[in-house]
Formats: structure tokens, C-alpha cells, sequence
């Protein structure tokens, strides 16, 4: 009983040390990364029903984070090995780039209580999972990998697949909405007897079906409290009236001196319509009552003047760079962007 004891303790002494370490990095943000700067006022021309938090712009970039990460680890396994990813530097990039926008957004107001759980709460959860992946592919992943030879498994070209697929799920649909048991079955369907696929089905199957249940549990929980709003309202100018018509899911609600107020889609397919916009000649009077707006660029080179954040994109050979500008600006900066060789990613709304 007593040398069971001492390894109970000690097993509780571990996960202490493991939990402390994952909350480690929110008391850093809290403590360090707290901005000097001054929101300067502004006079919305929407009704304030239709405004949304204007920090909001910055603290939707650590959801897309973990987004991106998905996407580069899609890159690296389409041709490599999950080992190759580097987990430890997709952790410390959530977390730093979390330091940048927390700093940044004293000039924005006040980060509102449930928008910092939220993205501590991913973040968190976003470590412990990349921790956990990092330790089984570091070691037995790669011990398989490694008994397999350069010719890859069907599996691994399989989950490379699922990896791809998922990512550009992710882009416009929250990940709780993945089809993680379908995966499962056709990881079981499509496995081989060789020893790489034995293994990748395996692991794989756990990954999948702990996922698929812990999505049960926040489709519940989403369910319980409501969806956030799908749409947002803007006011723009300089484009006919036919081009807006034209755009999917968009509604022109009325037109005025300062320009046609439109509710549209949120998420990546504003950005595709903000894009297309500019490109027409528009210009962004006020974005959900709002004047000021973050968005991600692409680029070779490793900094950009201006950029709150820059970070090198894994498996793809650029960079990734965060910007933040006034909204009557966006538009003029996405066309500059055309001559520039820089690459518009995305625009974080609110």
C-alpha cells in the first residue's frame, strides 16, 4: 500500500507539473503582454444594434492560428511524415503571436472577459494536443516510420488526405462540425497488413474517436448557448450597385450619402467578397461599426514594415505577416497588393 501510495503521488505530482505548464503561458499573456496605447474615438455611422466589438479583429487571429498550423501540418505530411512537423514551434507561435495582438489591442479598448477565455481555453487545449502528438510521433511514430522505408503506406497517404481535407474545412466551418467517426471507418477500411498501417490505424483511431466524442460535447454546449452571428453589417462605396447584386449571400439594405449598407456572410467569405470589391474600385466606409481591421498577408520575405506579427510559414517556404489598417484603407492596400507579390490570406472580421 505504501509503494502504491508513493506512485500516486508521484502521478499527481506529474499531471500538477503538466497542468501548470500548459496555464503557464496564459499568466505570461496576462502579465507581460499588456498594450500602453490609447483607443482613439470614433463616431460609427451604423446603429449600434450592428456594431461588434472592434478587438474582436484581433482576437479572431488565434482560432485562425491553430487553423493555419492544421494547414501546415497538412503540407508537411502530404510529402513527409508527422515527425517532421515541428510541433514545439506551432505551439510557441499560438502563444506569441496571442503576446503581439494582446499588446496591440489597448489602442482597439478593452478585450471583453469571454473573448479571453476563449482563447485561452483553445490555446490550452491546442498545447496539450500538440504535446501529446508530439510525444507518440516523436518516438513510436517514428520508430514505425522508420521500419517502413522511404515508400509510404497507404495510411499515410490517406491521412495525409484527411489532414488536407480538414484544413480547408476549417476555413469557413468550426471543427466540431468534422466528420472525425467517418474518417475512422475509412482509416479501418483502407488499412493494410503491413506494420505502418497496423500502427497508423491505431493511432489514428484513437485521435479520431477522442475527437469525435469531445465534439459531441461542444456541439452540445454550442447548441446550449447559441451560435455566433453568421453576418455582419458594413457600409461601402464606389462599387455598382449590379456588382453587389451579383455577390452571393449579400443584401442591400439601403443606400445614402456615405454609400450602400450591405449585411454579408462572415468568416472566409468576407474576405473572398472584400477582395473582389477592390478590385471593382470599392472602397470600406465602416465594417460592422467599426474603423480600424486586421488582415494576413503572404510573403517571402521574413518581416514587413508595419506588421504586428510575423511568423514563418511550416512546409511552405514564406512567411505569414499580420496587419492591422483603417477600414477606408483596406481596400486601396489589396490593390497595392496585386504589383507587390504579396499574397492577401485573410480579413479578420469581429
Amino acid at each position: 500500500m505504501k509503494r502504491l501510495w508513493r506512485y500516486t503521488k508521484q502521478l499527481l505530482l506529474l499531471g500538477l507539473v503538466f497542468v501548470l505548464g500548459l496555464l503557464s503561458p496564459v499568466a505570461y499573456v496576462e502579465i507581460m503582454c499588456q498594450g500602453s496605447a490609447a483607443p482613439e474615438p470614433y463616431e460609427a455611422l451604423l446603429a449600434p444594434e450592428f456594431h461588434r466589438a472592434e478587438t474582436r479583429t484581433l482576437m479572431t487571429y488565434p482560432e485562425w492560428d491553430i487553423v493555419h498550423a492544421y494547414e501546415d501540418y497538412a503540407q508537411v505530411v502530404a510529402g513527409g511524415d508527422p515527425h517532421e512537423f515541428r510541433f514545439v514551434r506551432a505551439i510557441g507561435g499560438y502563444w506569441t503571436s496571442l503576446c503581439a495582438l494582446s499588446r496591440a489591442s489597448s489602442a482597439l479598448g478593452e478585450i471583453d472577459g469571454p473573448t479571453k477565455q476563449l482563447v485561452y481555453v483553445i490555446g490550452v487545449s491546442f498545447t496539450a494536443e500538440l504535446l501529446l502528438k508530439a510525444a507518440y510521433e516523436e518516438t513510436i511514430g517514428r520508430f514505425f516510420a522508420a521500419l517502413r522505408g522511404n515508400e509510404r503506406a497507404p495510411l499515410d497517404d490517406l491521412s495525409a488526405t484527411h489532414a488536407k481535407n480538414y484544413a480547408e474545412f476549417l476555413q469557413q466551418v468550426p471543427w466540431y462540425k468534422w466528420q472525425f467517426r467517418k474518417d475512422r471507418t475509412e482509416l479501418k477500411a483502407k488499412a493494410t497488413t503491413a506494420w505502418r498501417d497496423r500502427e497508423r490505424r491505431f493511432a489514428l483511431g484513437v485521435e479520431y474517436g477522442v475527437k469525435a466524442a469531445y465534439a459531441d460535447v461542444i456541439a452540445d454546449a454550442v447548441a446550449q448557448v447559441g451560435q455566433d452571428e453568421l453576418t455582419l453589417r458594413m457600409i461601402i462605396r464606389g462599387v455598382d450597385k449590379a456588382v453587389l447584386e451579383a455577390s452571393g449571400e449579400v443584401t442591400i439594405l439601403s443606400a445614402g450619402a456615405e454609400g450602400f449598407e450591405v449585411e454579408t456572410p462572415r468568416y472566409r467569405a468576407l474576405t473572398h467578397l472584400l477582395r473582389n470589391w477592390a478590385a471593382e474600385g470599392g472602397t470600406f466606409v465602416e465594417i460592422a461599426g467599426n474603423d480600424d481591421i486586421l488582415f494576413t498577408v503572404l510573403a517571402q520575405e521574413p518581416s514587413m514594415d508595419g506588421a504586428i506579427f510575423s511568423r514563418l510559414r511550416q512546409g511552405f517556404g514564406d512567411s505569414r505577416h499580420l496587419v492591422m489598417t483603417k477600414v477606408v484603407n483596406l481596400a486601396e492596400t489589396l490593390r497595392a497588393m496585386q504589383d507587390s507579390g504579396q499574397q492577401l490570406e485573410h480579413i479578420h472580421d469581429y
